[in-house]
């Protein structure tokens, strides 16, 4: 989460999310979506790392965590995902169904 992120826009993520079609069809096509499929939602406060000045990345942007875990806690919810810990160095294992990453924003 952002700095400045609010809980209309998680909202509208979670919507983005559950409705985001990049699950193939029976034809093999990305066509699907996340239907009741599991979902495991782990936060990441460095995707905001900023390094377009030095050599050690900028984490200003991300949002401290008395914003964020509210947040995430809520699209986690709308989600019907799975949670990490909040703010826990975690270990995660798992098979990437396929070669897509997708960066979503509202």
């Amino acid at each position: 989460m952002a700095r400045d992120d609010t809980a209309e826009q998680a909202d509208r993520l979670a919507d983005k999310v559950r409705g985001l079609r990049v699950f193939d069809d029976a034809e093999g096509r990305m066509n699907e979506p996340l239907g009741d499929r599991d979902v495991l939602c782990v936060s990441q406060f460095t995707l905001y790392g900023d390094t377009g000045k030095g050599n050690r990345p900028s984490y200003v942007q991300a949002a401290p965590g008395e914003i964020a875990e509210p947040l995430y806690d809520r699209f986690c919810e709308l989600v019907g995902a799975r949670k990490g810990v909040f703010g826990a160095c975690m270990g995660v294992a798992l098979v990437n169904d396929g070669p897509v990453t997708v960066m979503l924003e509202v």
